[in-house]
């Protein structure tokens, strides 16, 4: 999943979730533990509507390492 859709400008953030064209409000940033570094931050964005779904799916896999507002998305995380 990528920041925005193909053909879309950077000022146009889209969901993540499989085909929602929605304005994405939340940045899920998430890491593998098994293919990334523990500081390698990954980001799926998400609408309302997705946020929770695509959070759990996270979640289960225990991948999840925070939900930020999307402006917030490349700052540092708060414990760190």
């Amino acid at each position: 999943m990528t920041d925005s859709a193909p053909g879309t400008g950077p000022e146009e953030l889209l969901c993540s979730a499989k085909g929602c064209r929605a304005a994405a409000v939340w940045a899920l940033r998430w890491n593998n533990p098994k293919i990334h570094t523990p500081d390698r931050r990954k980001i799926w964005l998400a609408c309302d509507e997705h946020r929770e779904s695509l959070a759990a799916f996270l979640s289960l896999r225990d991948f999840l390492k925070d939900v930020v507002p999307v402006a917030d998305r490349d700052a540092p995380p708060a414990d760190g």
